[in-house]
């Protein structure tokens, strides 16, 4: 990826972002959406104002973008993004840092190795930056899918993966209700944590809450595990608070009935402002005829992304973990 090329095209987003948001008085990301539109099908829509279509025109005349790289489309539509974001306090309006959506794909590509093709699902897709980088990453036929109930975050979400030239279903809905979709190989997201305000639909999972509201994040758990097919897995980033919460029972049982955890993997607090927001990595095998859980589950402490000598080291460690479990030694 050349940083250079991804700075140049970040600057032609943003540029034309504050055009767009300007002459038609939205958001910088409502503005950022219709850019990318603009750019993608490589015309303004016929629908815009003659003075807005002019501008954008000779913005297109600055720009090829069959020149830039998927890695570099994406990069640079999530700097444009986090500008737009930022200040942003609501949990679905955070991004997935890039490190750790990196550390994804590679534990995604590690568990999908030898297939030709997978299928792959995350539920809280946000602007899809998680499921396009790991897309990115795989070196096979992939079939995803998507799920945002945000109308700006999913309109990001289909132009950004529309730019990468990544093929993906989004469903615009609540993802905590029933999808017309066949269960999938493996499952991606980062979990936003924190209630679910609907109780009566709620009230349809196991992991309901006895009392008050449920937990979002538990929900969300279990109707991944849903979608997901036997012998699948499941990758989250989840709260470290996981299974330490005054739900954290119900939930540890009803992983015990239907899948095996095979790893858990602590993100660097180095990533976190404060120490109660740290996150780690739960990855998941939904139990299926002949599954067992590994003798010993993947188990660390990820030293910081900015230590190249350390994370080689983890890695190393990793990828002997992932060689011995593929070939039932664990």
């Amino acid at each position: 990826m050349n940083q250079q090329k991804v700075e140049t095209l970040f600057t032609w987003i943003d540029e034309t972002a504050d055009v767009v948001g300007n002459d038609l008085n939205v958001t910088y990301l409502e503005g950022l959406a219709e850019t990318l539109d603009t750019l993608f099908h490589g015309q303004p829509f016929d629908d815009l104002e003659e003075d807005l279509k002019t501008k954008l025109t000779n913005q297109l005349a600055k720009v090829n973008k069959d020149e830039f790289q998927k890695e570099e489309k994406r990069k640079a539509v999530q700097l444009a993004i986090l500008k737009g974001m930022k200040g942003a306090t609501q949990q679905q309006h955070l991004i997935t840092p890039d490190s750790v959506a990196m550390f994804i794909g590679y534990i995604t590509s590690k568990l999908a190795e030898g297939k030709e093709d997978v299928n792959l699902f995350d539920p809280v897709a946000g602007t899809g930056n998680l499921i396009t980088s790991v897309m990115n990453q795989l070196d096979m036929n992939v079939r995803a899918y998507g799920s945002e109930v945000d109308q700006t975050l999913i309109q990001l979400a289909v132009a950004n993966a529309n730019l990468q030239k990544n093929e993906i279903e989004f469903f615009h809905q609540d993802s905590l209700r029933p999808f017309l979709m066949e269960p999938v190989d493996i499952v991606i997201g980062d979990l936003p944590v924190g209630y679910y305000p609907d109780d009566i639909q709620a009230a349809k999972y196991q992991l309901k809450s006895e009392d008050g509201h449920s937990f979002a994040h538990h929900l969300l758990i279990e109707q991944s595990l849903n979608y997901t097919s036997d012998q699948g897995f499941l990758i989250f980033i989840v709260p470290n608070f996981l299974f330490d919460s005054d739900q954290s029972q119900a939930l540890n049982e009803f992983l015990r009935e239907h899948a095996h955890i095979v790893g858990m993997l602590q993100l660097s607090e180095s990533l976190f402002k404060d120490e109660k927001h740290g996150k780690s990595i739960l990855i998941l095998q939904k139990k299926g005829k002949g599954s067992k859980p590994p003798k010993q589950a993947l188990l660390a402490k990820l030293p910081s992304f900015k230590s190249p000598d350390a994370m080689a080291d983890i890695l190393s460690q990793m990828n002997q973990w992932f060689e011995d479990y593929k070939a039932g030694k664990l």
